[in-house]
């Protein structure tokens, strides 16, 4: 487990929205990306998408916005140092905005997110 302030979590964070395509970030419009502790189902989620994804929505949807939410206690127990931590983070980031796209997670492991 390593440890990093809230601070330090949210520009890794940043760091792994960095890492994503540019056309995927420029569609994340009504998406809100949240921190929280843990997720409080299971302590071994690292991350979660909630809305509709893309694929799903109709031309009349007018929904909340969805949400995708990392678990940074989740995050920082899974990792040693400070570099698997950026990398863990982007890839959560990227395999929770991929759910956002439709993709399944079955299709996302096969993409390395």
């Amino acid at each position: 487990m390593i440890e990093v302030s809230d601070e330090r979590f949210e520009e890794l964070v940043d760091l792994g929205l960095d890492r994503i395509p540019r056309q995927f970030i420029q569609r994340l419009d009504n998406v809100a990306i949240l921190v929280e502790d843990w997720n409080p189902e299971s302590p071994y989620v690292l991350g979660l998408y909630r809305g509709v994804a893309l694929p799903e929505r109709t031309s009349n949807f007018s929904g909340l916005p969805s949400t995708i939410t990392l678990y940074k206690e989740a995050l920082k127990r899974h990792c040693r140092t400070e570099e698997e931590l950026i990398e863990e983070v982007a890839t959560t980031v990227g395999h929770e905005i991929g759910h956002h796209f439709g993709f399944d997670d079955e299709q996302l492991h096969n993409l390395g997110w």
